[in-house]
């Protein structure tokens, strides 16, 4: 068996032994060093591994048109696929390391020389190597932890149900990790033995399997963390370099409200906001953090994957080949914006949140999301209505089905029925609101008029919101920077009330009206 795969800058040709010939393509072209993005475990739900059948049969054959997901199909004898940038592993993010510190810094470094700031996302992972109080150099890459599950419950269950799954994903993320601290290394010309220590930031799962802990206890009522004060181990405890330098791991909050969370309550400055104000990330878990006087209340709300392209059908995490915004003028075809210029490769969320609004506003969406009549625009896409948004590699069209939409509400909704339950659970109206801190590299990318259009950020004045950035990493830099945030960040975690949706009476009720477009 041959299998001739077109990467978009190579070819490579794979000849598997026998033993690997029945396996799933996905499984072949990883064993041979193609690793692809089987973002939900290689279950064939995220469209996340898909490429074009060029040459031969697989089984089974697509149902229509000539793309396939690598992870459920099974190669006939000699083929040619051509695998897309959105399908590997290793295309290169569009990650934000920048924020905005909102609060005053001493100089009283946490380790006296070269440390690095991380922040360990589900999705994402940066570091950033800081000396004198200055960032020397950056590096982002996604988490390899991705391969085995998109989300943290995927990867929760995955610990549960096979604990050597423990060390392969603790493996993954301090593999990501390394390569990073590595990467600006040699950007310095540096040593790694210069390096000190680490200050990381990251939600409570993450920390968790970084520091070789099974987070299954976070995955059942009542969702309890082995820990969430501030630890510190051996860089060799963790699979990190070099292996006498400390590794301090940022204090959480709650089991879904985690270090990433209290790091960016201390980093955009609503610590020490007057209030009432918010803090909003909007990412898979979408948390959001209401300060009013001397209170907090925090909550997680579970948006899914969406909005990282997960599960709908031109998809892509924010990368090259993405679009990243997108206008319906009056005429003609869609305006777009993609990530490196070129043809589109797919969609990441910042282009959805668009389509939302754009579509509402032009008439291309009802109020529920059914895709309207116009000849231009709309087509049927595998027996679906669909919006054509441009045609990519090979010709083949870049759309937004019916279905994806109805997905991408259900996103939206989960984000806007927290906030609206959380400002309803403290009496307070969104009009009431001082300041909205919008975190997050997502964030930053977002068209804020947009957000509001679409009732993403429901009923937000547009002047009100501040975007901060990457926080997690903000307050993993200051941390870093002056060690006594450290003890500031943990009374976040302690003086924080935690408010779980689930039992709010009118979160249903809230998450059901905001089914719908404004």
């Amino acid at each position: 068996m041959r299998i001739v795969v077109e990467l978009p800058n190579d070819e490579v040709t794979i000849l598997p032994d026998r033993a690997l010939a029945h396996r799933p393509l996905s499984e072949i072209l990883r064993r041979k060093s193609v690793a692809l993005n089987t973002r939900c475990g290689q279950k064939g739900q995220c469209n996340g591994c898909k490429v074009e059948l060029l040459e031969g049969q697989v089984e089974p054959m697509p149902e229509s048109g000539t793309t396939f997901a690598a992870c459920q199909c099974r190669a006939l004898g000699d083929v040619r696929i051509r695998v897309p940038h959105r399908s590997l592993v290793d295309y290169e993010p569009q990650v934000l390391g920048d924020y905005r510190i909102g609060v005053g810094l001493a100089d009283e470094p946490l380790y006296p020389g070269l440390a690095a700031a991380v922040d360990v996302g589900t999705t994402t992972i940066v570091v950033q190597l800081v000396e004198n109080g200055e960032t020397v150099a950056e590096a982002s890459a996604f988490n390899a932890q991705m391969r085995l599950g998109d989300d943290v419950l995927t990867r929760i269950n995955l610990c549960s149900t096979d604990g050597s799954m423990l060390g392969e994903l603790q493996d993954a993320v301090a593999g990501t990790i390394r390569s990073l601290v590595q990467e600006c290394l040699a950007e310095l010309a540096r040593p790694t033995a210069d390096l000190l220590g680490y200050a990381i930031a990251g939600n409570t799962t993450m920390l968790h399997l970084l520091a070789g802990v099974n987070p299954r206890s976070l995955g059942v009522a009542p969702f309890t963390p082995e820990f969430l004060e501030t630890r510190t181990l051996a860089a060799s405890e963790v699979g990190l370099e070099p292996s006498n330098a400390d590794v301090t791991l940022l204090p959480g909050a709650a089991a879904y409200v985690g270090a990433d969370l209290t790091a960016g309550v201390f980093a955009s400055g609503l610590l020490y906001d007057d209030g009432p104000s918010l803090l909003v990330d909007i990412g898979t878990n979408g948390e959001i953090i209401l300060k009013e006087g001397d209170d907090l209340f925090g909550c997680a709300t579970a948006a899914g994957p969406a909005f990282e392209g997960s599960g709908l059908s031109c998809g892509m995490r924010a990368g090259r080949g993405a679009v990243a915004h997108l206008a319906f003028p009056a005429d003609g075809s869609p305006a777009i914006e993609v990530i490196g210029g070129g043809d589109p490769e797919g969609l990441c969320g910042s282009a959805y949140v668009d389509l939302l609004a754009e579509g509402r506003r032009v008439g291309l969406l009802g109020p529920v999301g059914r895709i309207g009549p116009s000849a231009e625009k709309v087509e049927v896409h595998a027996g679906v209505r669909a919006i054509r948004i441009g045609t990519g590699r090979g010709q083949s069209p870049i759309v937004v089905t019916e279905f994806d939409v109805a997905a991408l509400l259900q996103a939206k909704a989960a984000i806007a029925a927290g906030i609206e339950t959380l400002l309803s659970k403290a009496g307070i109206r969104a009009s009431d609101l001082r300041n909205v801190y919008v975190a997050g590299g997502f964030g930053m990318h977002l068209n804020l008029d947009h957000a509001i259009a679409c009732g993403l950020l429901p009923g937000l004045a547009r002047e009100k919101l501040i975007l901060v950035g990457n926080t997690s990493l903000g307050g993993a830099f200051a941390t870093l920077v002056d060690q006594t945030c450290l003890s500031e960040i943990a009374r976040v975690g302690r003086d924080m009330t935690i408010v779980e949706l689930n039992r709010e009476p009118g979160f249903e009720d809230a998450f059901i009206d905001h089914l719908s477009l404004p």
